[in-house]
């Protein structure tokens, strides 16, 4: 079921919808799933990599959480105006030799009339983290809805 919906123009309360939406489509972990909030050709920059359409898209989320074990993520909105979402973003992963680490992040999104997302530009730092550090405990899959977001926790 595609993450379409809320469309634009957005207003605060449907960017928070949308951005929510997509947290928890990626918390999923299913490269399927979350493809199909993009547009078929939608264009990403994922780090250094650049990636066009859904078939591009669900190879590098593939590649993502096959590298990045018991991945969680929190995104918050930053800013939006007409068809167009900021966000800024922070996951917490552990590799396959059990080192943890914390990703920060920026996004700036494009979305088409429909709602699906047809550009998508991410900057992305990665921190260490000792797993005395992490701060995101919940089980796997989506946030529970009282567990703090970004700014509650300081990031």
């Amino acid at each position: 079921m595609p993450m379409k919906p809320p469309a634009p123009p957005f207003t605060r309360e449907t960017a928070i919808e949308k951005v929510r939406l997509a947290e928890d489509a990626w918390n999923s972990r299913d490269p399927e799933k979350v493809s199909l909030a993009y547009t078929p050709d939608s264009r990403w920059r994922n780090r250094g990599e650049f990636v066009n359409g859904r078939e591009e898209i669900v190879a590098l989320l593939t590649r993502k959480w096959t590298r990045e074990l018991e991945y969680r993520l929190i995104k918050e909105l930053w800013a939006f105006d007409g068809n167009r979402i900021a966000v800024r973003f922070a996951y917490e992963c552990h590799d396959d030799s059990g080192n943890w680490y914390r990703s920060y992040g920026n996004e700036n999104w494009e979305f088409d009339d429909e709602g699906l997302m047809r550009v998508r530009l991410a900057s992305i730092n990665d921190v260490p983290i000792a797993e005395s550090e992490r701060k995101y405990h919940w089980p796997l899959g989506r946030r529970p809805d009282d567990h703090p977001g970004l700014s509650d926790l300081g990031f």
